[in-house]
Order: structure tokens, then sequence, then C-alpha cells
């Protein structure tokens, strides 16, 4: 089964269930999807779905940052209730020392021995890892291992 059905089934149970948040989450989700296959101007695969709800997870992780500072607590509950809902289709993220090995062996491949070879470097980890990492924290193994 597809993300894109797991993700109308899962919202057809949530509205039987009378789970308000996750009926909200995966409509908000199905909605973010929909124009993005308009803009496309095709269907959206797996890869799409998964790229959309990173995208949504994402900014689940900075408004909770901003709301924590603003001493919003009702806010940080939604937020952090919403990403707990979207993290559930996410792909396991990688540990570090997975992400270690895997920069590692992408700076063995690419023959990068300074920092100016980040960029060649950057963009094969971050097609290996496929939002199973965040980009922040890779950027700074990377910048590390290369010698800041």
């Amino acid at each position: 089964m597809g993300l894109e059905q797991q993700l109308n089934n899962d919202l057809i149970a949530a509205m039987k269930a009378g789970d308000k948040a996750r009926v909200s989450t995966l409509r908000l989700i199905r909605s973010r999807a929909k124009n993005t296959a308009i803009e496309k101007g095709d269907t959206l695969s797996d890869d799409d779905f998964l790229t959309i709800i990173q995208k949504e997870a994402k900014r689940r992780k900075e408004s909770l940052a901003m709301y924590e500072k603003g001493g919003r607590d009702d806010l940080v509950q939604q937020e952090k209730l919403e990403l707990e809902i979207l993290s559930t289709y996410l792909p396991k993220s990688l540990s570090e020392s997975e992400m270690a090995l895997v920069i590692d062996q992408v700076i063995e491949d690419v023959g990068a021995t300074q920092r100016s070879d980040m960029g060649r470097v950057m963009g094969k980890v971050m097609a290996m890892v496929q939002g199973r990492a965040d980009g922040k924290l890779i950027q700074n193994m990377v910048q590390e291992k290369l010698g800041s």
C-alpha cells in the first residue's frame, strides 16, 4: 500500500474514532499534496508525499521552538501533537554513528580533503540519507570532518 492510500485509510479511521487532531493534520497533508500535484501537473509518488510530510514536520519543529521561547504552552502542546502524528509517517532517523559512516564513505568516494569540497560531499550525502537525517546536523558533521 502506498503512502497516499495509507494516509487516506488513516484519515477515515481517525474520523470514525473522533480524533480531531489526527483528522486536521492528515487533511493538511492531503491539501498540501493536492496543491503540489496541481503545481507538478502529475500524480505524486511516495517520495513526493514523504517530502511534503518532512516539510510539515520541519515547520512544526520551528514553530515549536518559537512558541516555547514565547511561553505559549497551549500552542506548544498542539505543535507537539501534530509533530508526533507526522513522525509516524517518516522513515526511521539515522543515528549519529550511522551518519558518520555515510559521511566517511562519501568523503572517501569523492576524494574530499578540504572544506572547499563540502558541496560535493553534502550533495551525495543528502541524496543517500533522503530525509532520514537533519541537514543541519549533517552539515556540521561534514564541516568537522573536512576541517573548519
